[in-house]
């Protein structure tokens, strides 16, 4: 059975349908200068792409990397890739040696394209990598070397049009996504061709995004939110699209929020913790009025987000769960469902969720246990890349195994509880994290909060709050007590913390997922190992 190439479905099909003039993306610089660019312009620069990669020996199902920084760069190369039938891995340029290193040998690299200034890491690791043998760098005149290769120069020969099969085998591998990495080493997710439609129907069913709306998903390329909501769906649906280089500061965000009237918004909690510091009057005032809908991915959303969004936007904040494995949102809040704050929201239709004991036991309500999605929805991972044992350990009677500890209450709604193997087990009682921390972000004082437990004699493990205190705070016995007297009340007595840490920043990565595993390092004195994907 065949299903249509993404880059089809996305670029070349909407220029042959005579759409390719259409305005696509504004891409907006950390100057807040804009560009725009339309279907043609990628559908000719990703074309010449396609030419390049095959020029230098690239064949189907070889994988090829990029690592660059946000720019119509990347989408051009991910498209150009698909277009070979090649197999596109998206990298964060801010990833170090080493964690560059362990990716680049786990995806079996032959090509990674990339930009001078990131060249001397490459060139560090270079003789380690086996599988690789070119780097095309973009932003060079000349040939380095026979492996160091100039892409202006040999573009110069190449035609801006590439004729590839528009249909691809059901099980075509399209691009590896990297999982997080938050509680161990990272794994190459293989998504297909075939996820597209699936992709879609959860754009338009979640997000209820159309034609006529402007659309902003602040999510990094290199993770699966910012390659599938990001650049695919968009692509695909004609949705006119915001797309920022720069990092996070609250007066440019709501600059392009307003300037572009943008009607849907898809952020992470962070970001909207961060905006909670700004001054309410200042965001009211220079909140687009256009503005209709906002959702959030990426880590939990806490109930105090919630409530303050409501309060400040006038909007209720949709919360939205799905991980690098399941390519598309599987379980979210939607606008005209009843939200119940702190909830992760009710699973799509036909997407069936489940929580299990460890021997994959269906639980009552109100239960703890692992949450499960039955195996089958069509934006499925295919495998781990080169890793197939592990992949076979994510199922069990038919059912995919998320990781998380979840429960489901009598209406439906389910509950994020933590990644089960962030769970805190104490005196003989289990803790999640995230409603400590929902507890103690409630605390005027607390900006930001993370929760993590550590190996104790006589507990077996204690739970230490690291925590980030607000501009002016200082910490002391009054405040600890609050903050103690606080989780008792709100939570229980189990969950209070034995330590609290006082930090600057909670280590992140790019997501907005806490690394819990580094402040568990940071507490025992330990090396954290690779926090190259750490936001910065």
């Amino acid at each position: 059975m065949l299903t249509k190439n993404i880059a089809y479905a996305c670029l070349t099909e909407k220029c042959i349908q005579g759409s390719g003039s259409e305005n696509l993306v504004t891409w907006i610089n950390p100057d807040l200068s804009e560009s725009v660019y339309s279907y043609e312009f990628f559908e000719s620069e990703s074309n010449i792409a396609a030419n390049v990669l095959k020029k230098i020996g690239v064949q189907p199902d070889d994988v090829v990397s990029i690592f660059l920084p946000r720019s119509t760069d990347i989408v051009n190369f991910f498209f150009g890739i698909l277009k070979l039938e090649a197999i596109s891995c998206l990298l964060f340029s801010t990833l170090g040696i080493e964690g560059l290193l362990d990716r680049l040998n786990a995806n079996r690299s032959r090509v990674i394209i990339t930009k001078k200034n990131s060249l001397k890491k490459i060139q560090s690791i270079i003789s380690q990598l086996e599988m690789l043998e070119f780097v095309l760098v973009i932003d060079i005149e000349d040939h380095v070397d026979e492996k160091i290769l100039s892409y202006p120069l040999l573009t110069s020969t190449c035609d801006p049009d590439f004729l590839f099969p528009y249909w691809v085998d059901l099980k075509k591998p399209a691009f590896l996504q990297f999982t997080s990495g938050s509680t161990g080493k990272p794994k190459a997710a293989v998504h297909l061709h075939s996820s597209l439609n699936e992709m879609l129907t959860s754009y338009y069913e979640v997000l209820q995004v159309t034609k006529k709306d402007v659309f902003w998903c602040t999510a990094d390329p290199a993770w699966i939110t910012g390659v599938v909501y990001g650049i695919i769906v968009p692509f695909i649906s004609q949705t006119r699209q915001i797309q920022f280089n720069g990092v996070f500061n609250p007066d440019k965000w709501l600059t392009i929020l307003q300037n572009n009237k943008v009607n849907v918004w898809f952020t992470a909690p962070t970001a909207l913790r961060m905006l909670m510091q700004e001054d309410e009057v200042k965001i009211r005032k220079n909140f687009p009025t256009t503005l209709r809908s906002i959702f959030s991915v990426g880590e939990p959303l806490n109930p105090e987000i919630f409530f303050w969004g409501k309060r400040v936007f006038s909007l209720e904040i949709h919360d939205t769960w799905f991980q690098t494995e399941t390519g598309a949102i599987m379980i979210a809040n939607r606008p005209g469902m009843k939200i119940l704050p702190g909830s992760m929201g009710k699973p799509r239709e036909n997407i069936e969720a489940v929580i299990c004991n460890d021997q994959m036991e269906i639980l009552p309500p109100n239960v703890q246990g692992n949450l499960c999605i039955k195996k089958g929805w069509k934006s499925m991972f295919f495998d781990y890349f080169y890793n197939h044992i592990a992949y076979k350990e994510k199922f069990k009677s038919g059912l995919y195994k998320t990781g998380d500890l979840a429960y489901k209450d009598t209406e439906g709604y389910f509950w994020f509880v933590s990644r089960s193997d962030d769970v805190i087990n104490t005196s003989g009682h289990l803790v999640g994290p995230f409603e400590v921390e929902s507890a103690l972000l409630e605390i005027d004082e607390i900006i930001d909060i993370a929760v993590v437990g550590v190996p104790d004699s006589l507990l077996y493990q204690k739970i230490i709050a690291f925590v980030v205190l607000a501009d002016g705070v200082a910490w002391s016995n009054q405040l600890e007590l609050k903050a103690r007297i606080h989780v008792s009340n709100r939570v229980s007595t189990i969950a209070i913390p034995s330590e609290f840490r006082i930090i600057e920043n909670i280590p992140k990565n790019q997501s907005g997922k806490i690394l819990r595993r580094v402040l568990k390092a940071l507490y025992e004195g330990k090396n954290p190992g690779d926090i190259s994907t750490m936001e910065v």
